[in-house]
C-alpha cells in the first residue's frame, strides 16, 4: 500500500531563495506593490507557483492594519433573510464583486441581537468596513458601526447625512411608474399595500404612489402595511377587502407582499385581472412562480450589490467614489393587469 506524505507549506524564505530576491521583494509582490523590477516580478511569480506558495493572511493583516473583510449587516430575521429572493440578489452581486479583490465577506443577520454582539465585532478591527442592508429607524446600532468603519448602505439611510455613502434604486420614480401604468389602462380605484414605514424604500415607494394618483387627481382608496413578506401581504390584502367599497388595482410595494395579495384575492373568489389588477415592486423569481404572471417594477439588486461593494472597496483603496449612487427600475408587463 502507498502512503502519500504531505508537504509543508512553503514559506516566504523559500520561495525568496527560489526566485533568487530578498525576502522583501518577495513581501512586496505578494502585496501588490508596484516597486519590483519586471525580472524580479517574473521570477517570484515562478517561484510562487512552483512552491505552492500561500500568503499568511494573518501575518499580512498584522503588517498591514487591514483584515481584508467586510462585514454584511443585514437587520432582519432568518426568516426573511433566507425568505426574500432581495437578499440572494444582493449578496450574489456583493460576492461577485469581492470576489475579483482581496476582500472577503462575513455575514450578520442582526435581529435577534440590538446591534451589541454585532457592533462590539467590528469596533473590535475585525473588518476594514461594512455594507449594511434593509436598516429600520430602530437600528440606531448602525450609527455605533459608522463611528468605526466605512460604511456604504443599501438604500437611502434612514438618518441621511452628507458623509453618508449608498446605493439606492428610484423607488420613488418605480411606485410612480407603476401607479401611472394602472391609471392610463382606465383604474381608478386604486389600494397600495406597502412596505414598513420605519424603512426609506417602504417611505418613497408609498411616495410615488401617491404622488402619481395627486397628478391624475384621484383619491388613495386604500393603504395597508405588509411588512415586505407574503403573510403580511395577504393580511393587508384581507383588510382592504373588507371595506365598504372594492378597488379595482393595486399597487403592491413588493412581489412578496403581492403573492400574499394573489392568494387573498383567489380565496375571495375575485379574477385577476379580470377583477382587481395588481402590479408588483422587484421583478424577483416570485413573479413568474404566481398564476397569473404578475407585472413588476424591475429592481436591479444584483447590480446594486455589486456597485455598493465597488463604493466600499474605492473607501478603503483611498479612492473618492460618489455618495449617492442611484439605479432606475424597468416595468416588466406580464399578465396581472
Amino acid at each position: 500500500m502507498s502512503t502519500e506524505v504531505m508537504r509543508v507549506a512553503a514559506t516566504i524564505e523559500e520561495v525568496a531563495v527560489a526566485a533568487g530576491v530578498s525576502r522583501s521583494t518577495v513581501s512586496r509582490v505578494v502585496n501588490g506593490s508596484t516597486a519590483v523590477s519586471p525580472e524580479a516580478l517574473e521570477s517570484v511569480k515562478r517561484a510562487i507557483a512552483q512552491l505552492n506558495y500561500v500568503p499568511n493572511r494573518a501575518a499580512r493583516s498584522l503588517a498591514s492594519r487591514q483584515t481584508h473583510a467586510i462585514a454584511l449587516i443585514v437587520p432582519e430575521d432568518t426568516t426573511r433573510f433566507f425568505g426574500d429572493p432581495f437578499f440572494a440578489a444582493i449578496v450574489s452581486g456583493i460576492n461577485a464583486r469581492l470576489s475579483r479583490s482581496d476582500y472577503v465577506l462575513n455575514l450578520f443577520i442582526a435581529s435577534d441581537d440590538p446591534g451589541d454582539k454585532t457592533t462590539s465585532y467590528v469596533r473590535s478591527g475585525a473588518v476594514d468596513g461594512a455594507i449594511v442592508v434593509s436598516h429600520h429607524t430602530s437600528d440606531s446600532f448602525i450609527d455605533r458601526i459608522a463611528s468605526a468603519v466605512p460604511v456604504v448602505y443599501g438604500g437611502r439611510p434612514v438618518r441621511e447625512r452628507e458623509r453618508d455613502y449608498y446605493v439606492d434604486v428610484d423607488n420613488t420614480r418605480g411606485a410612480h411608474d407603476a401607479t401611472v401604468y394602472l391609471i392610463e389602462r382606465g383604474h381608478r380605484k386604486i389600494a397600495t399595500i406597502t412596505g414598513p414605514l420605519t424603512m426609506p424604500a417602504g417611505v418613497d415607494r408609498l411616495k410615488g404612489f401617491r404622488d402619481a394618483l395627486g397628478a391624475w387627481e384621484l383619491t388613495e382608496h386604500s393603504a395597508e402595511d405588509g411588512n415586505f413578506t407574503s403573510d403580511g401581504g395577504a393580511v393587508a390584502m384581507r383588510k382592504i377587502l373588507e371595506r365598504d367599497e372594492r378597488p379595482d388595482a393595486i399597487f403592491v410595494a413588493s412581489d412578496l407582499m403581492a403573492r400574499g395579495a394573489l392568494s387573498e384575492l383567489a380565496a375571495a373568489g375575485l379574477s385577476v385581472p379580470g377583477d382587481v389588477a395588481i402590479i408588483g415592486f422587484d421583478d424577483s423569481p416570485v413573479a413568474t412562480s404566481v398564476t397569473p404572471a404578475l407585472t413588476t417594477m424591475k429592481q436591479p439588486s444584483f447590480t446594486q450589490g455589486e456597485r455598493m461593494a465597488t463604493v466600499l472597496l474605492d473607501l478603503l483603496a483611498g479612492r473618492h467614489p460618489r455618495h449617492v449612487t442611484i439605479l432606475e427600475t424597468e416595468l416588466v408587463v406580464r399578465d396581472s393587469v
